[in-house]
């Protein structure tokens, strides 16, 4: 076998990528990117090469424009199909031309077609897009620039475009990268799991900053900025004035308004939390959740099992190319069954082949809701479904029935899928990269689960007579604290540039009718490039493909789609981007070589600690390199798995069941040292692993060693009068208060439990308790702080 590194097309022949530089601007929390890719056709025939890229499930592409030598041509948008067929034609006739489209199973999928690229000619490629920036649990605001486009696992037999993963740090090609940041409010930090050359402030009130990577990055990961304010949580409205040249009463000729709240709930409220509920956890448990990943998983399983209130229902599902549940359906929260929970929990592995969300799903939605316990979804998963417009779908025709949250785990986890699911779901996501904590972002998710839902949202407008306003979003369906919700709006009419509007949001919460209200100026923002109605056209038509892309059976909406992306120049999924040269009326000579980048028929491969591993025997699937692939079987064999992979060896995978055989673990991932040896590396775990359903905690031999402390320690501390379980509970409390304040967003929820379970025993000896813990532990935790 012939051995080979980097990108190959299917002849093993190097992709003409040379380099990409991309440059971000963020305005607040809005970002404006520019990608500019440089090819060169190294070969003897004129080429076309066909690029697969990841994209913000939510960018807005708004420019794509191509030069060759000293000629630019800036892309067209046209209907898709129309589209193709001006590039066939000039491809055949001889000439240059670019398409880039969106793929047709998900809106975080673009393929680039660069066609006809003479030998030995260049050509640089500029793509625009532009995006809202998400708010995180720390206040942060999230940029991703995704470098690593996990496989979509495709069941055999299914239709749609075949996305493999190549990592960039085999391709031979560079990557630059730039920031500049700028906001009304002053920047405190702007952090990356990369390395950054130091923040350079560009005025004295640090409003503006620029930053950049540092030398000799490899494109080996997601680019992610984490990007913090002071005084983030304030509310905001940007007008925006139309353009003098667009079509009089069309939403690019009108104003649009972007309006940023950040509802304020009562401390009562969110510092409450149901009883009630049925939690439905769906775990992804396909190959690539294997190691560190399954590990944080059986922990946060752990952590939400432990978290959950008395009275409550739940069910544990996971899945892969088949799914499982413990229970046959959800069943009631108690000692018992949380204990059975766990047993299998513990036993867990990533051993259910590919990534198959579908069929589970519909499976938990035919399932009867629990009359007064509102359902709750959770849903993690670091791979990618093929299918992932009808997986939202899915969740969107059951979202009067329940709330999803939804956790991406990893990189590359589709930001369309994550989003769209809770956004669809009436929930939150979450994304966990790097050296991020699942436990921590899942128990603030589940902070929000217990909470009253917000209901009856409604936006009311008051501006001035002359100005009507027509709403772009689709209506607010969640609303949580800290979170912010945006709303555009196409504003008809003129007024004075002294004149305000004023937009107010009501709801209900916990039965008390709330309200946030903001007043703004009507006076347009100046040199916005046309970024907010951009971002409005970009909300409007997802809102009409959402509801239509089933078929198209509304022809109307479908033009309307069409209409709407050209007259606006963004890209949909029924719209492409199409450029063509005409080569001053020359044709190109030669036969034209064909190169699809990023396929599955790769050759002899050993994997890498970067790649996301996955279900062996699917053709849709490429580890990082190349492998050996038989194209009738699909079988992949004589490959070399790296020890942070899923097995360490070689491996045959079996093609109907899936199973991996002669599979030889990773020593430090054996199974019979994972579940108890890492709880004794974690005391925080082991501790939380004792609580009882109940909250309370039993004086278990096992208790003293989780604190550190031996049992006579333990025994001879306690109060002589004092109840063994108020001790072992008070002294669980001190411990967590005392020793690990920096892990509180992960226990906060259980030690509530806790003392709920202390105050209804109404014990005495509690005060005596508490100060012999202190001491036993050397800490000074007050009474009041453990709310008791």
């Amino acid at each position: 076998m012939v051995r080979a590194c980097g990108l190959l097309t299917a002849q093993k022949e190097p992709v003409p990528l040379k380099s990409i530089e991309v440059e971000l601007e963020v305005r607040d929390h809005v970002a404006t990117v520019v990608s500019t890719l440089n090819y060169e056709n190294k070969e003897n025939k004129p080429l076309e090469a066909v690029v697969v890229f990841p994209l913000p499930g939510d960018a807005a592409v708004c420019h794509f424009s191509a030069k060759i030598g000293q000629t630019q041509i800036v892309a067209e948008v046209k209907e898709k199909q129309k589209a193709r067929e001006e590039y066939d034609d000039a491809l055949s006739s001889g000439q240059q031309a670019f398409l880039l489209e969106e793929s047709d199973q998900s809106p975080d999928i673009f393929s680039l077609s660069v066609g006809s690229l003479p030998p030995g000619e260049s050509a640089s490629i500029r793509l625009e897009y532009v995006t809202e920036l998400a708010v995180q649990a720390d206040d942060g605001l999230r940029f991703c620039l995704p470098a690593v486009l996990n496989p979509r696992y495709q069941p055999q037999g299914s239709e749609g475009v075949q996305v493999t993963s190549v990592p960039a740090s085999l391709v031979p090609y560079s990557l630059s990268f730039s920031a500049r940041v700028s906001s009304p409010r002053p920047i405190s930090k702007v952090e990356s799991n990369c390395s950054l050359d130091p923040l350079q402030d560009l005025n004295t009130d640090q409003t503006q900053a620029t930053v950049k990577l540092a030398a000799g990055h490899k494109f080996d990961r997601d680019v992610e900025l984490l990007i913090y304010y002071k005084d983030v949580h304030q509310p905001t409205a940007v007008v925006e004035a139309g353009q003098a040249s667009a079509e009089p009463g069309s939403l690019m000729a009108d104003s649009v308004v972007m309006v940023s709240l950040y509802p304020e709930f009562p401390q009562s409220v969110t510092s409450s939390v149901a009883s009630c509920g049925e939690f439905v956890l769906l775990m992804d448990r396909s190959g690539s959740m294997s190691n560190s990943r399954i590990s944080s998983a059986r922990d946060t399983l752990l952590l939400l099992l432990k978290s959950l209130p008395m009275g409550c229902y739940f069910n544990i599902y996971s899945f892969g190319s088949r799914y499982e549940h413990i229970f046959p359906k959800s069943v009631e929260y108690s000692q018992q069954t949380m204990e059975e929970a766990l047993n299998t929990v513990v036993q867990m592995e990533a051993n259910l082949g590919g990534t198959e969300m579908l069929q589970p799903l519909k499976h938990i939605y035919s399932q009867p809701c629990i009359p007064n316990q509102p359902r709750q979804l959770f849903v993690f998963t670091d791979g990618e479904v093929w299918d992932t417009k009808e997986v939202i779908d899915l969740v969107k025709r059951n979202s009067d029935s329940h709330r999803c949250f939804s956790f991406g785990i990893g990189e590359g986890a589709s930001s369309a899928l994550i989003n769209g699911m809770a956004k669809e779901g009436g929930g939150h996501a979450q994304f966990i990269t790097g050296t991020d904590r699942m436990q921590a972002k899942v128990m603030q998710s589940l902070r929000f689960a217990l909470q009253p839902a917000v209901v009856d949202i409604s936006v009311i407008w008051d501006l001035p007579k002359e100005v009507s306003v027509t709403v772009l979003s689709p209506p607010i369906t969640a609303l949580f604290p800290g979170q912010r919700s945006l709303i555009y709006a196409q504003l008809s009419g003129q007024s004075s540039e002294a004149a305000e509007g004023c937009v107010t949001v009501k709801y209900s919460l916990a039965g008390h009718p709330s309200e946030n209200q903001l007043h703004f100026s009507l006076r347009p923002a100046e040199d916005t490039g046309l970024t907010v109605h951009k971002l409005g056209a970009r909300t409007l038509i997802r809102s009409l493909e959402e509801g239509e892309h089933r078929g198209w059976q509304d022809t109307k909406v479908k033009e309307k789609v069409v209409q709407l992306s050209v007259q606006s120049g963004i890209s949909s999924s029924l719209t492409a981007f199409i450029a063509v040269f005409n080569n001053n009326g020359e044709a190109i000579q030669g036969p034209l070589l064909h190169k699809n980048i990023l396929k599955h028929d790769y050759v002899d491969c050993t994997l890498s600690p970067y790649q996301d591993y996955e279900d062996l025997q699917e053709p849709s699937l490429l580890t990082m390199g190349y492998m050996y692939a038989d194209q009738e079987s699909y079988d992949y064999v004589g490959c070399t798995l790296n020890p942070y992979q899923n097995c360490e060896g070689y491996m045959d995978a079996d093609q109907e069941s899936g199973d991996y055989m002669d599979c030889a673990l990773p020593l430090d991932q054996d199974y019979e040292t994972s579940v108890s040896e890492q709880q004794t590396r974690d005391p925080l775990l082991q501790l939380v692993s004792l609580q009882e359903a109940t909250g309370k905690w039993l004086l278990d031999p096992a208790l003293p060693t989780a604190l550190g402390k031996t049992n006579e320690e333990v025994e001879k501390s306690k109060p002589v009068l004092a109840n063994k379980e108020i001790w072992a509970t008070i002294l669980a409390l001190i411990w967590l208060h005392g020793l690990k304040m920096d892990s509180k967003n992960e226990w906060d929820l259980l030690a509530m439990k806790a003392a709920s379970w202390l105050r209804a025993q109404n014990a005495p000896w509690v005060t005596e308790c508490v100060e012999a813990a202190n001491l036993l532990l050397g800490c000074s935790v007050m009474k009041e702080a453990l709310g008791l």
